[in-house]
Formats: C-alpha cells, sequence, structure tokens
C-alpha cells in the first residue's frame, strides 16, 4: 500500500536528520515544531499568523472535537482544514492522553475506554475503530493510533501488560481504516522506562508498515535525561524512510537534544501557554513581562528578533497590555513566542546541514538559554 506520507532526509549529520515531509495538504521541512491548536484554534493566532511566523503544520486533538462541536459536524461543514480556514497539514492526537487522565471517570477493557466527559456528563466509549473514524471523518493528513498511556510509577508487569494491549489496538486501527489514501497512520511506540520495552515495541509496530511513527508515553514528569535515554534507545529501530514524532515536547533545549538523537517532529503548549502567562523566549534568555522592570523599558522583546511584535513594539507597552488584561497581550506574546520556535528550527535544519561544528555550536547556545531562564 502507497502511503499518503513521504519523508525524504536531505541530510544527516550523526543522527539529527533535516528532510522534507510530503503530505496531503503540503511539505514540512523538518525537524518541524507543530503549534498545538487543540480545539482546531491555535489560542491567540489566526491561520494568517501561524503562516507569518513560520508554522507549515499543526496539531488538533480529535478528543476534544469529538466531545464538541462533534467529528460528524465537522465533516458535514467540509472538514477541520475547511472548518478552521487552515490549508496546511494537520496532524491529531487520539485524545489517548486525555481519556486517560480522567482517572475517576473511566473504565479501561480490551474493548476500550468507556468514560464520562468532564464537558457534558455524558458517558462515551472511546475505541481503536471510533478513534479512527474521528479522525479520518476531520480528513487531517496525519492521524495518531489510540494507545493506552502508561503511568510514569508503572511497574514492569503493569508496563508489560499496557504495552501488549497498544499493539492489540494498534491491529484494530489498521483495520478500521477507510481512508489511508487522505489520511496517514501512525503508531505509537510506548514501554514506559525499560529501554528493552522499548526496542521490542519498536520492532513489533515497525513490522506494521505504517506511515509513520511516534515516541509516546515521555514527558509525564520524569527527568530530562531519563526522556532523552528512551528517545536514544528507541529512535534507532525506527525506519529511517519515515518521520519520526515524539510526543509533548518541548522546551528549547529538549528540541534540540531529541533533534541529536534523531527524532523529525515536535509539538508543545509551552510557547503558546507561556506566552499567555507573560514568558517569552528570546535570545538572551526567558523573560517575564509583567516583571516591574519592564514598565519603562523601551526595548522590544528581543532587539534580534524580526517578529511582527519585535518591529513594532515595546516591553513597556506589552508590559502595559498584560496588567491590564488585554487579549492583545496574548496575541503579540504568542506571535513572538512561536515565530521563536519555528525559527529555532530553521537554525536547526540549517546546522545539520552545515556539519557537526555548526550542529554542536547551535546546541550550546540553546542551552545558555536554560541556563538564563529561571
Amino acid at each position: 500500500m502507497n502511503s499518503c506520507l513521504q519523508y525524504q532526509c536531505h541530510k544527516a549529520t550523526g543522527q539529527a536528520r533535516s528532510g522534507v515531509l510530503q503530505t496531503p495538504h503540503g511539505s514540512v521541512n523538518t525537524p518541524a515544531f507543530m503549534p498545538v491548536g487543540t480545539y482546531g484554534t491555535v489560542k491567540a493566532m489566526t491561520p494568517q499568523n501561524l503562516k507569518d511566523v513560520g508554522a507549515e503544520i499543526i496539531l488538533s486533538n480529535a478528543y476534544h472535537l469529538w466531545i464538541r462541536p462533534g467529528h460528524q459536524l465537522i465533516a458535514e461543514m467540509g472538514g477541520l482544514h475547511h472548518f478552521m480556514g487552515w490549508d496546511g497539514p494537520i496532524l491529531t492526537d487520539s485524545g489517548g492522553y486525555q481519556v486517560f487522565s480522567l482517572k475517576d471517570f473511566r473504565k479501561i477493557s480490551e474493548e476500550g475506554v468507556r468514560f464520562r466527559s468532564p464537558k457534558d456528563g455524558q458517558y462515551r466509549m472511546m475505541t481503536p475503530e471510533v478513534c479512527i473514524e474521528i479522525q479520518e471523518s476531520l480528513g487531517v493528513d496525519m492521524a495518531m493510533a489510540f494507545d493506552e498511556c502508561i503511568e510514569l510509577e508503572a511497574t514492569r508487569e503493569e508496563v508489560i501488560k499496557s504495552t501488549r494491549r497498544t499493539t492489540r489496538w494498534l491491529k484494530r486501527c489498521i483495520q478500521a481504516r477507510k481512508s489511508s489514501e487522505r489520511t496517514g497512520l501512525l503508531g505509537i511506540v510506548q514501554g514506559g522506562f525499560f529501554g528493552d520495552l522499548r526496542v521490542e515495541h519498536a520492532q513489533e509496530i515497525v513490522e506494521l508498515n505504517l506511515d509513520a511513527y511516534a515516541v509516546g508515553g515521555l514527558s509525564v514528569g520524569e527527568p530530562t535525561e531519563q526522556l532523552l535515554n528512551m528517545v536514544a534507545v528507541t529512535t534507532p529501530y525506527l525506519p529511517a524512510d519515515k518521520v519520526r514524532y515524539l510526543m509533548g515536547v518541548g522546551y528549547p533545549w529538549d528540541l534540540i537534544e531529541a533533534v541529536l538523537r534523531g527524532i523529525d517532529l515536535f509539538d508543545c503548549v509551552i510557547p503558546t501557554r507561556n506566552a499567555r502567562n507573560g514568558k517569552v523566549f528570546t535570545s538572551r534568555g526567558i523573560i517575564n513581562i509583567k516583571n516591574a522592570i519592564h514598565a519603562k523599558n523601551r526595548e522590544p522583546l528581543d532587539p534580534n528578533c524580526s517578529c511582527y511584535t519585535c518591529q513594532n513594539f515595546e516591553c513597556a507597552y506589552l508590559h502595559h497590555l498584560f496588567k491590564n488584561q488585554e487579549i492583545l497581550a496574548s496575541m503579540l506574546l504568542t506571535t513572538h513566542n512561536l515565530h521563536f520556535y519555528q525559527n529555532l528550527m530553521k537554525r536547526i535544519r540549517q546546522a545539520i546541514l552545515d556539519g557537526e561544528e555548526e550542529l554542536e555550536s547551535l546546541r550550546n547556545e540553546i542551552w545558555s538559554y536554560k541556563r538564563n531562564a529561571f
């Protein structure tokens, strides 16, 4: 079966890869960062804003769109791309994490997960088949398989049991597909924090010849070193000719380290959520626009930044907007943070093309952000 997702690596420096992912709605230069648009919108951004900051692909959440307004309604409206006015690629998370986070309101069985929605109080049943139906109805380019999320403290026996169920559910996802020419399916490597189990699961699902692969079950509160160790263990067992996605990561220093370990695609709420809380990523570190020091600051957020916010507004004005809870504050700070992230990924791609020395130099620069972050 021909895949609707095609990945081509243009240059590899060590394990780091620079390439292009072709999707039904256009191409994505990788490594890439996906802004998170959970409900079919990236908070405080229009689709044109997203294009202006350099975003080529965004992420939405199938679970939340299923709950409200419903995947059938979105399908009637012409699909998610038309519904939200975004003509670029879209990846949807299956919502597995959201379902499993409803710890006191759900029951797991082999069939799936029965849960009570906190939105409307109704009981629903998420199964692999429903998961695929939702995402194909939305018409997205990349759909995540339904997996069982593993808790951070899970024992080895619990991880083995859960990972095996994830494999069985993945096979049911494959059987449920009806629009494989329009929507690619990504399998998720689980295995908790046991390296041998991650290798075993990666090898097992690679045999199923999916369109792309994701590394899941990380960024759940573990130390960064542990996260990166699991990535390093997993990626060598994923196909070189298919894109690799690390779910829910992260800070700039997480991104560069994961790229160095072979990851191509990322998503995280950090740049958008931090912006709404007044925290801004700059070439000199992370600043908090709420701080009184910015009340008379005539500089832009970052003198080295070419985004719309930095080219047109001073910190003093942004401080004023934030203190008065003006919507424009969220818009302008989100614009800057997403521009910072997209520019960072562009620089990482170029450094991979330029070679090991440039990549290591950029790595050191990014780590300086962390030293000045908090």
